[in-house]
């Protein structure tokens, strides 16, 4: 570890024992993915809350990244800590600090002896390499989130190897199909509102939706066209894939879109709908195979946080399950 990490480290520490606030550091660790992906800024914001940049060769540019540390982080220089990676979901003007801003992650995993790992998904990068008609390499969020990110924060932030994943909306997707593709990386995850089952009926239009709402008019560049291209868009759908869920410890929530009791008087929406009609093919094909579930198909509701900020806390069993806690 060269000087300039031990001084930043032990300023925190010294702040964490005084119990004050701290100002920002600058001074990346330094480790490097296996591509060559690595921190250029490392901002604390306070003494469990870092954001760092990454230079991302599978982005082509930086992508950002907030972690909350566990409170004895400082003070236990050696220990590693499982880790909860929570993916958010389209259009979101705050992007990664948006679980930290619209839920009480960090009041809630206070107590807990977990690293909580935010990383940036895009205005709508939907959680896949994506194919541009084979024409460049980038973006690929699989390879920055799967890669890149895991193993900066488990060379670098002290992230261990026991691993969790949930996701709102299309992070739902991306916690879900992460976890099939990359089999046994995560031992449990957890989809609210999502998407898991992305050539159900309705699904592709839903999804070119998503990606006109994030200004990206040519919907092709994502995975073609759903028929046309139907081998790439199966490949890319958890529902296609359960078998290789088979052993990791899910959850799926989901709502109507009616009014819900976390709701304004007469909100709704025609996202959650949506959701929940891809979420129960997907969890009728899990019952089919006999892969066990934890669901919660909760009526009234709609496409909005207070909602996952619940179904974070509900579903918190099944994470710290699989993250051994």
């Amino acid at each position: 570890m060269n000087r300039r990490r031990r001084w930043g480290l032990l300023v925190l520490s010294m702040v964490v024992l005084l119990g004050g606030s701290i100002p920002a550091i600058a001074a990346p660790a330094r480790v490097t993915a296996d591509n060559g992906a690595k921190v250029v800024e490392e901002t604390w914001l306070d003494a469990r809350t870092v954001d760092l940049k990454i230079s991302s060769p599978a982005l082509g540019t930086t992508g950002m990244v907030r972690l909350l540390v566990p409170t004895g982080w400082a003070a236990q220089p050696t220990r590693t800590w499982p880790t909860l990676y929570l993916l958010h979901g389209c259009c979101e003007p705050v992007d990664y600090r948006s679980w930290d801003q619209f839920t009480d992650v960090k009041a809630f995993t206070a107590d807990k002896d977990a690293l909580v790992v935010m990383p940036t998904g895009g205005p709508a990068g939907m959680y896949t390499k994506w194919w541009n008609f084979g024409l460049k390499s980038t973006p690929d969020w699989d390879t920055f989130h799967t890669l890149e990110v895991r193993q900066i924060v488990e060379r670098g932030y002290r992230a261990g190897t026991r691993r969790a994943v949930a996701g709102l909306s299309i992070g739902g997707y991306g916690a879900l199909a992460y976890s099939y593709k990359h089999k046994g990386m995560f031992a449990a995850a957890a989809s609210y509102s999502g998407v898991p089952n992305t050539l159900n009926q309705g699904a592709p239009l839903f999804i070119q939706g998503i990606l006109a709402r994030a200004g990206i008019f040519n919907y092709l560049e994502l995975w073609g066209d759903s028929w046309g291209m139907r081998p790439i868009w199966s490949a890319n759908n958890p529902f296609d894939y359960v078998d290789d869920l088979r052993g990791t410890a899910l959850y799926i929530s989901c709502g109507n879109g009616k009014t819900g009791p976390l709701d304004p008087p007469g909100q709704s929406d025609f996202f959650e709908p949506e959701a929940l009609a891809s979420s129960v093919t997907f969890t009728d094909r899990l019952k089919a195979k006999g892969i066990p579930a934890t669901v919660d198909y909760y009526g009234d509701g709609t496409h909005s946080w207070p909602y996952w900020q619940r179904a974070l806390r509900n579903s918190w069993p099944v994470l710290a399950g699989g993250l051994g806690l």
